[in-house]
């Protein structure tokens, strides 16, 4: 959901207030990224960062990047991932078969080309030679053809096998060769395979992988390798060396836990890390500083996620859509944008980000409205029967809990805000955060909630299969709100089997009519990216897909080094 920037990614349970890093995800077909390409002023940019940046230097090896994240990794196997922060890591560690170019087109990362079929129905992978995993065993089509077989094993739990299920016949034509067959159109076949982190198949064929040492020592050949993972306080990177694409100059990447954005705003400042995503008045305000101007660079840009507030649709008090439309008139979307996020977003309308090819303005907007909330809620059978300035119905209270995740104040503010803004419609909220990961695996994942505020980070691609079709409502998977629709259900099948962009777009904007109608979400806002990066790193050049697609070439130069760790 938090997914989250990136190369573009599987949807994740977004974790806001970290940075995306240089991470194997998930990619638009060629002819859809040119179509997604953001307008000039909506590319990241530098801000108000002078002093340090200014100096010269030639590249050179060495140094330490300390970065702050509020979550914990779950899993450093990335099929068995569902939130950012385990993305965010294993990232560095393992490579899909595509990526993400500067320009949004797709280039080859494991793949160093391929053959597509006039149908558009086989794909040939011709893989790179003399790539080796980080234990010196060479990689081959056997690790795509393990990697594939995997992800598609009933026995394995994860939320990402949808789109490899579409494969009809997969090949290892020889060493450095794998096809794949698909049985009818799947228009998010190419960029699928950058979703497939490839795993060691030398080291887990004929192993359960969800009880492999490798989930927390894992073994990949991305720019950097596991040293040391601390539970709930950090976890330390080392560069991989021979990695394919040239050895990383900085030479340790650590993840400093820190659960709390304020305590790591003042790890910032400290020289404690040296990147963090900021909150909205850490960038707006606290930065614009002759400190923070002559040490820092920030940057800004739209981000592929958005914030929600998601209805467990099981729960008898949200299965009535006039109840959900009643909340959604209630809030002020615009009044959090500029309170909240200090004016660092846009309200949300729907699943997909404003100025992309499938988001559709012209939806059903529920502008504040409390009165209408009222009259709403009346017709759904809900009156204060007592005087006590809370609805009841059948003789319950309309009582219900915010779930969100601690250590983020961007959430608990929101959250704040739609408690007072649904007490004054006399709807009674209690708000509760909770660790992160034990608010994914024992809450989110068991159902075990009412309401929650969560964010989603998703993929370049508009196919969202995986958040709102009707059979991905099991355990670990991503329609946890329960929400089934046979039309949507319809268009999401139909959206994914045409290369026609007109049709898909057809289709995708229909979803989000029915969306907006029935409001199993309450879409709240989308967030800008706001990362702060300490001036002494060089080679960031910020593009449409964020600041870290190059992480590997970032460097330090040798005057201005500050962290050395002994092997």
């Amino acid at each position: 959901m938090e997914k989250m920037s990136s190369f573009g990614k599987m949807p994740s349970f977004s974790l806001p207030f970290t940075m995306g890093k240089y991470r194997t995800v998930f990619f638009l077909a060629l002819f859809l990224i040119i179509a997604l390409s953001p307008s000039c002023k909506d590319r990241p940019k530098a801000v108000n960062s002078t002093g340090l940046e200014n100096s010269t230097g030639e590249p050179a090896y060495g140094d330490s990047l300390i970065e702050g994240t509020i979550g914990e990794p779950s899993i450093l196997i990335p099929m068995l991932a569902g939130d950012s922060a385990s993305h965010s890591v294993a990232g560095l560690i393992f490579n899909g078969l595509v990526k993400y170019d500067t320009d949004l087109s797709v280039i080859g990362d494991l793949a160093e080309s391929w053959d597509i079929s006039p149908d558009g129905l086989v794909i040939t992978f011709h893989l790179r030679k003399g790539v080796k995993w980080a234990d010196g065993v060479e990689f081959t089509a056997d690790d795509v053809m393990f990697g594939y077989k995997t992800i598609i094993d009933e026995k394995t739990p994860t939320a990402y096998s949808e789109d490899f299920r579409q494969v009809k016949k997969a090949e290892v034509l020889d060493r450095h060769t794998f096809r794949v067959t698909y049985e009818k159109p799947f228009a998010p076949a190419l960029t699928s395979w950058g979703n497939l982190a490839i795993l060691p198949g030398h080291l887990l064929e004929g192993k359960d992988i969800t009880k492999s040492d490798l989930g927390r020592n894992p073994v990949g050949m991305g720019p950097y390798r596991l040293r040391k993972w601390a539970a709930g306080q950090e976890l330390v990177l080392d560069s991989y060396h021979d990695y394919f694409e040239g050895r990383p100059y900085i030479d340790h990447y650590i993840y400093r836990v820190i659960p709390d954005s304020a305590t790591m705003f003042l790890e910032l400042q400290a020289g404690g890390i040296d990147m963090m995503g900021l909150t909205p008045i850490q960038y707006t305000k606290q930065t614009n500083t002759v400190f923070f101007r002559k040490n820092f660079q920030k940057f800004r840009y739209p981000t592929f996620a958005y914030t929600h507030m998601a209805f467990n649709l099981r729960h008898p008090f949200f299965k009535d859509k006039r109840v959900r439309q009643a909340i959604g008139y209630a809030i002020d979307k615009s009044e959090i944008v500029d309170v909240v996020l200090f004016g660092l977003g846009t309200p949300a309308t729907g699943p997909y980000v404003p100025n992309t090819w499938p988001y559709n303005p012209d939806v059903k907007k529920y502008e504040y409205n409390p009165e209408k909330a009222k009259q709403l809620l009346k017709e759904a059978g809900w009156e204060d029967t007592d005087g006590d300035g809370i609805l009841d119905k059948d003789g319950n209270p309309f009582k219900f809990t915010i779930l969100t995740n601690m250590g983020n104040t961007l959430r608990k503010n929101t959250a704040t805000i739609i408690q007072w803004r649904l007490e004054k419609i006399g709807i009674k909220v209690d708000i509760r955060a909770l660790e992160w990961s034990a608010f994914i695996n024992n809450f989110i994942d068991k159902k075990r909630f009412e309401a929650v505020l969560l964010g989603w980070s998703i993929g370049l691609d508009p196919d969202q299969y995986d958040i709102w079709h009707s059979s991905k409502t099991k355990e670990k998977e991503f329609n946890f709100i329960s929400y089934s629709n046979p039309e949507v259900d319809e268009l999401l099948e139909k959206g994914r089997r045409t290369f026609d962009i007109e049709e898909r777009k057809k289709a995708y904007f229909r979803i989000q009519e029915i969306l907006a109608d029935e409001l199993p979400y309450i879409f709240l806002y989308v967030p800008d990216a706001t990362p702060i990066v300490h001036a002494r790193f060089k080679g960031i050049k910020p593009s449409p897909i964020g600041i870290s697609y190059n992480l590997p070439k970032w460097y330090v130069p040798e005057k201005l080094q500050r962290h050395r760790m002994e092997p």
